[in-house]
């Protein structure tokens, strides 16, 4: 009986870590505030307790092209190209948000702070870009591609 009852412990125990809350890492499908088209793709990867956003394809339209210039970025960034760009860095865990962190926004050069939260069970990424408070900034949503 104390068998039965120790492996039915390590059983639950078992499925309740694998059962982990959802993360931001992955891939993401990002939208046109100004069409509404979707326009890349985003992966969010983890190292150190840290997330960071690489873009990994621009879509072409709405961009003029598929390996676009950062042409309004500046100092090292300026003309690079936005395929393979880090744009999302620095964001940590903060309860159920990811806060701390910046996000370059490609199309104006600017660079933002930033809080990440999921939605839909972990299928919908709200990322929030902000000056100063959060409270005076815009809301993109994005959607898990993998």
């Amino acid at each position: 009986m104390r068998a039965a009852l120790g492996i039915l412990l390590l059983a639950l125990a078992g499925a309740a870590a694998a059962q982990e809350a959802p993360t931001p890492v992955g891939l993401w499908k990002t939208y046109s505030d100004r069409t509404g088209q979707a326009d890349g793709l985003v992966r969010i990867t983890q190292a150190n307790g840290e997330l960071e956003g690489r873009v990994e394809r621009v879509f072409s339209p709405p961009a003029p092209s598929a390996n676009p210039l950062c042409e309004d970025c500046s100092g090292a960034l300026r003309n690079q190209p936005i395929l393979g760009m880090r744009i999302l860095y620095g964001m940590r865990a903060d309860g159920e948000e990811w806060t701390g962190g910046e996000i370059l926004d490609p199309d104006d050069g600017r660079v933002y702070r930033c809080t990440l939260r999921l939605a839909q069970g972990g299928r919908k990424l709200e990322v929030r870009g902000y000056i100063g408070v959060p409270l005076f900034g815009r809301t993109q949503v994005w959607e898990r591609a993998d």
